[in-house]
């Protein structure tokens, strides 16, 4: 009873622990997603650093908490959009700084000149029409242009502390928060590729099955995108039947394991199993020889996608399907169509920079159907090639993606599409993956499948 009692929570151990490995998955899948990271960032950043701030202007009585509303709104356009006009933490602290300044000023003339110098929670409206065009001239002229810098420049009228004291407290506050930006945008979000992309940590072990009409190219794909990384290794995989002599098999595979460390210079193993299902087969030998990524030949029957395909791409492995000419053995231009700015993309232009090396040329294209959303897709490119070094074509193309892949992808050496396989099935139905709409493309095209 004790065993049994014993057994079963193990097993329901090791269930939770799934659960908890698929959702820590789901979420990083998410933060890839350069629009979610920002959001999050600035949701929580935010908070934090108006915590700080706070808890240092409570040992000064002197400072006014009326800082702090211009300060949350500022440091929100900081984070949330850290790439955008007003994320220059110069413009932000002179800005800011300025506004505050300014307000002091037509505070200083509203009371002198105008003999109207207001109260507290209540402003002169004088002073106030002044405040705001000082703010707007002082930071035209100085090019610290900022919206929070209206706020401080019309808080300065309403507190009961020196003017003094505030504008020296914006100063401070302001380069405070400043100065967490910086740090986060350069050693978080412009490395976030490093810490939240596992293509950039991954795919390095590569299992080839050998089998198709395409093997050497296949062969070749699956050792340039390995011999990017130092860790890279190559596993070929024979897949024998019954009839098969293995010896024979395995004859072959050290010919072009050999080959591929002459030619490529990479680590190149072997390995030969005999099965009835290729596909579960080459899925155990991934697993069992500790590879994260297949690069199989992309394979059809009777117009439709093979049962070894598919099932590769039900499985637990990040998984290539190549459609190859078998002379191809270099990928100098890649062509790199996506939707998002998500792990799929990111993947894929990961492989596309492996294969394409620093001589090469990568294009990343996304497509609209309305020029509305041009702004928009331009900014999705970016955030995806940012994030990678060297240099890309970027273009937004205003077509279906197939017509766009069919007119432009056989000017490319190879073009790399998502396998759809992270929609839903009924979202499947309503609008097939890309690759199956494209069979008739005379192109070289690598389908991506991430698990």
């Amino acid at each position: 009873m004790r065993d049994a009692l014993r057994s079963r929570w193990r097993s329901l151990v090791r269930r939770l622990r799934r659960v908890e490995r698929r959702e820590i998955r789901a979420v990083h899948r998410w933060l890839e997603h350069t629009e979610n990271l920002v959001r999050v960032s600035a949701v929580v950043a935010v908070p934090l650093l108006i915590a700080l701030v706070t808890a240092l202007s409570n040992a000064v009585p002197t400072l006014s908490y009326l800082l702090f509303p211009p300060l949350a709104s500022g440091s929100y356009t900081l984070f949330s959009d850290p790439e955008g006009q007003y994320a220059s933490p110069r413009r932000f602290v002179l800005g800011l700084t300025a506004g505050a300044a300014s307000g002091w000023l037509a505070l200083e003339i509203s009371t002198l000149a105008l003999a109207d110098p207001g109260g507290r929670f209540q402003a002169s409206a004088a002073g106030a029409a002044l405040a705001v065009f000082l703010t707007g001239l002082v930071t035209w002229s100085l090019d610290a242009e900022e919206p929070s810098a209206y706020a401080c420049g019309l808080l300065v009228l309403l507190i009961d502390a020196s003017p003094g004291a505030y504008v020296v407290s914006v100063a401070a506050s302001s380069s405070l928060v400043a100065l967490a930006f910086v740090v986060w945008r350069h050693e978080f979000y412009e490395n976030r590729a490093k810490y939240l992309y596992r293509s950039t940590k991954g795919d390095d072990h590569v299992l080839v099955p050998v089998r198709g009409g395409n093997v050497g190219a296949t062969t070749a794909l699956g050792a340039r995108l390995a011999a990017a990384h130092e860790a890279g290794k190559v596993v070929l995989l024979g897949l024998a039947d019954g009839e098969d002599d293995p010896d024979d098999v395995a004859a072959d595979l050290e010919s072009r394991a050999e080959t591929v460390r002459t030619r490529v210079g990479v680590p190149c193993q072997v390995a030969v199993v005999s099965t009835e299902s290729p596909a579960v087969a080459t899925l155990r030998a991934a697993r069992e020889e500790n590879c994260d990524l297949i690069v199989a030949p992309y394979e059809q029957r009777h117009g439709h996608l093979s049962s070894y395909v598919r099932t590769l791409f039900r499985g637990d492995m990040d998984v290539v399907a190549a459609r190859l000419p078998d002379e191809d053995r270099r990928w100098q231009r890649v062509l790199v169509p996506i939707r998002s700015a998500g792990e799929a993309a990111h993947v894929k232009v990961d492989f596309a920079c492996r294969l394409a090396g620093p001589t090469g040329r990568v294009t990343v294209a996304t497509c609209i159907d309305d020029e509305r959303n041009r702004r928009s897709a331009e900014e999705t490119l970016a955030d995806v090639v940012e994030t990678f070094d060297g240099s890309f074509e970027t273009r937004v193309v205003n077509d279906a993606v197939e017509s766009f892949i069919a007119r432009d992808a056989p000017k490319f050496d190879l073009t790399l599409i998502g396998a759809s396989t992270d929609r839903s099935a009924a979202s499947r139905f309503v609008s097939p993956p890309t690759f199956e709409r494209i069979d008739e493309v005379d192109a070289a095209v690598g389908v991506v499948h991430l698990a």
